[in-house]
């Protein structure tokens, strides 16, 4: 276990972006507040939309993402959602394009593979990590909240259904905050990957991967850090190698809010076994089970998602505040 210490001395500063990293001003619609928020250097935090489009039913999904939004405001940063409508990725919605996005009647779930397909239609789409992490960085965004990362589906071994997440935290120098990977997933497997693709995955006041339902997955974290200026000095640090990835904070849900692991494992098991019989797989199944687990569990899963969203974006804002300090 590597503790790591907040380091005040010689620290490097935030990497600017190149301009071969910047998306061009015609594919992007941000809004003035995020605009003038990045033009004078004020904190600013991504938040992704598939939440909206794909993760809770409506109008939960608009609820968590105002949550979502007033917790970067209230920890002093400017909250950036991210989307996708007719040709443009959308850095910033105002209320009312946050409703279109939730009413939209059949968006896209969109990744870095079909990103750009996303941009050729007309509609509303929601943006999965892995396009949040691209548009946050062509943007000159440093620090990303979401929910959970997707990762190696259970039997992923034998099926290759691998999210796209873990090569985009591999190769987009972003900070991801997060309450772990989703505990559908096989999480050590998702761990392993990680490593091998070199992706920091950082505890945040703990030596357990958080559990994103659960406060624990039962898997350590390799590294520790226990306060947003040690997160943004270890951030300083990895970029200033030049390494080209992006780090994973994983920031337990606080144990009164949560799901004890053993009593979500069975119930994951039972939806799992359910969504082969529905013949549900690719990008449908994560949707497909976290709506399962919502009625297997009578909305208790619905109710820890919506705090573990908010406790991320909290966090999160500590850190963008963290990385704008001297």
């Amino acid at each position: 276990m590597i503790v790591i210490a907040d380091e005040r001395l010689a620290q490097p500063p935030t990497v600017s972006l190149s301009s071969s990293s910047r998306l061009p001003a015609s594919l992007l619609a941000i809004t003035p507040e995020v605009s003038d928020a990045l033009a004078v250097g004020r904190p600013v935090v991504a938040l992704e939309s598939t939440l909206i489009t794909h993760g809770l039913p409506h109008p939960l999904a608009l609820d968590a993402a105002r949550r979502a939004e007033g917790a970067v405001r209230a920890g002093g940063a400017v909250p950036a959602t991210i989307a996708v409508a007719d040709g443009r990725i959308r850095v910033g919605l105002t209320s009312d394009e946050l409703e279109a996005l939730a009413a939209e009647p059949a968006p896209w779930k969109v990744s870095r593979q079909n990103l750009a397909a996303s941009l050729g239609r007309a509609g509303w789409s929601g943006t999965t990590v892995a396009a949040t992490m691209i548009a946050a960085h062509g943007c000159g965004i440093a620090v990303f909240a979401t929910g959970g990362i997707g990762g190696v589906h259970r039997g992923g071994g034998r099926s290759m259904d691998v999210s796209a997440d873990l090569d985009e935290l591999a190769c987009t120098p972003v900070a991801v905050v997060c309450a772990g990977p989703k505990s559908i997933l096989d999480v050590a497997l998702t761990m392993e990957v990680l490593e091998t693709r070199g992706v920091p995955v950082v505890g945040w006041g703990t030596d357990e991967l958080a559990g994103f339902f659960s406060t624990g997955s039962g898997q350590p974290v390799p590294m520790r850090i226990d306060s947003a200026g040690e997160a943004a000095a270890l951030a300083r640090r990895h970029w200033a190698l030049g390494l080209g990835s992006g780090l994973l904070f994983a920031v337990p849900l606080p144990s009164h809010q949560q799901i004890p692991r053993d009593e979500m494992e069975a119930v994951i098991a039972r939806a799992e076994a359910e969504a082969i019989q529905a013949g549900v797989f690719g990008p449908a199944t994560t949707p497909w089970i976290l709506s399962r687990l919502a009625e297997l569990t009578g909305g208790r899963t619905v109710a820890a998602n919506l705090a573990l969203i908010e406790n991320d974006a909290r966090v999160a804002a500590s850190l963008a505040v963290a990385l704008r300090q001297a």
